[in-house]
């Protein structure tokens, strides 16, 4: 009998209602024979409601006790849908992540799986039990609640995927699948049948929202077959037709797919650049800008050195916003006076656009195709890097829109190309 993963964000468990058509979801797939494991996040709204009551205590919430108070969204939710199923005929049980365990290291906010016992959930799906467990959650060696930081609920599925072994993910969400940039932006973007597992780990690292990079990452390393679809479907629609709706994140690149150059045009407009000027250019100058940052736990994102200038160079590098206060805190007090920088400067006003697709490997032009888009319409690049697969710039926040849009039209990614 197939295992099946479903995971449903928190606007698919938004409201009761919307949990009763979880419930009949599931329920659906299970009375179809299949093994069930279910991974809710907490309803919609509900961690930023949580984390706001934590900062209206303290202005820099304790780590442990924001961790302790955060994983609660999601206990809620297991216990809703597990009573849901049982209102309808189908037993059920819910468990939080430490009660398996899902065991993770102690990095409180951003923790990572190291991890997950699964003899409490093959026992109950042997007496034909729905399975739900908290996403976002786990245990660190000592006992303590962790959480893994944003969108970790799709972490925690396709994690908890890998070590059942089940035969696919299914992630459902509040859109269809994965586009070829947000149709927010652009009317006419493409919903995509399938993405390879490379470009959809380039598209989440690079911003697209739909699925979390981790989660992406546990699904490439373990090749669990995942598929990104809507919740916002009847919950009775035909199970084949469902089961084959959204895109599939695949490993075969295929013929079809080697005809697209580019798959899609990702973006992320959380991101602030920082620059240390005139920086001494000397072996180890590198580790010691970029060491404190990573000891404050701050992920850096592009790094540009330019090129030496009487035995002098400038170092930028980008952090998420979010951080780049912190950042600017650490370098001013650990870096900049101790290594002979000239100044620190930064803007927090940035943003990064990407191409992606595997296309690249074996179509030349696309650098030039990209900067001559962005030139025609007066946008100014700042810092740019590549890949393989991908070609990110940063430019000034308020010409992203203009340059996703510009793009999309340039690579030909219009609905029905």
């Amino acid at each position: 009998m197939a295992l099946i993963v479903h995971k449903y964000g928190g606007t698919s468990m938004g409201s009761v209602e919307r949990i009763k058509n979880v419930a009949a979801r599931v329920a659906k797939w299970h009375r179809a024979g299949y093994n069930m494991v279910v991974v809710p996040s907490a309803m919609s709204g509900e961690t930023n409601r949580l984390i706001g009551l934590a900062k209206e205590i303290q202005s820099q919430p304790d780590p442990r006790e924001l961790d302790m108070l955060a994983c609660t969204g999601e206990q809620v939710s297991v216990g809703l849908l597990a009573m849901a199923l049982k209102a309808i005929g189908v037993d059920a049980v819910s468990y939080a992540g430490w009660q398996l365990p899902v065991r993770t290291d102690n990095a409180y906010t951003k923790a990572r799986i190291t991890g997950i016992d699964t003899e409490k959930v093959h026992r109950d799906l042997q007496q034909a039990r729905v399975v739900i467990i908290t996403g976002f959650q786990g245990v660190d060696p000592e006992g303590h609640v962790t959480t893994l930081g944003r969108g970790g609920s799709d972490t925690s599925a396709v994690a908890i995927a890998a070590a059942l072994e089940a035969d696919e993910c299914l992630i459902y969400t509040d859109v269809d699948g994965v586009y070829t940039t947000d149709p927010r932006i652009v009317a006419e973007a493409r919903r995509l049948e399938r993405i390879t597992f490379e470009e959809m780990l380039e598209m989440a690292s690079l911003g697209s929202k739909v699925l979390q990079i981790r989660s992406v990452e546990f699904a490439g390393k373990y090749r669990v077959k995942t598929r990104v679809l809507s919740s916002l479907t009847p919950p009775d629609m035909d199970l084949a037709t469902e089961a084959q709706s959204g895109t599939l994140i695949t490993f075969e690149e295929g013929d079809a797919m080697e005809q697209a150059v580019i798959s899609g045009i990702a973006f992320n407009r959380d991101e602030a650049k920082i620059t240390l000027t005139r920086v001494p250019d000397r072996p180890g100058v590198a580790f010691s800008i970029l060491g404190p940052v990573a000891e404050a736990n701050i992920d850096v994102d592009m790094i540009i050195q330019n090129q030496s200038q009487d035995g002098s160079t400038d170092f930028s590098f980008t952090v998420h916003r979010n951080e780049y206060e912190r950042a600017l805190a650490v370098l001013r007090e650990n870096v900049l006076g101790s290594i002979g920088a000239k100044d620190l400067v930064g803007d927090p006003k940035i943003a990064k656009v990407s191409v992606v697709g595997i296309g690249m490997r074996s179509h030349v032009g696309i650098a030039s195709l990209m900067f001559k888009t962005l030139s025609a319409e007066g946008i100014n690049i700042q810092m740019i890097s590549t890949s393989e697969i991908k070609i990110s710039v940063v430019i000034e926040d308020k010409y992203m829109e203009l340059a996703v849009r510009a793009l999309h039209k340039a690579f030909g990614l219009e609905q029905g190309a």
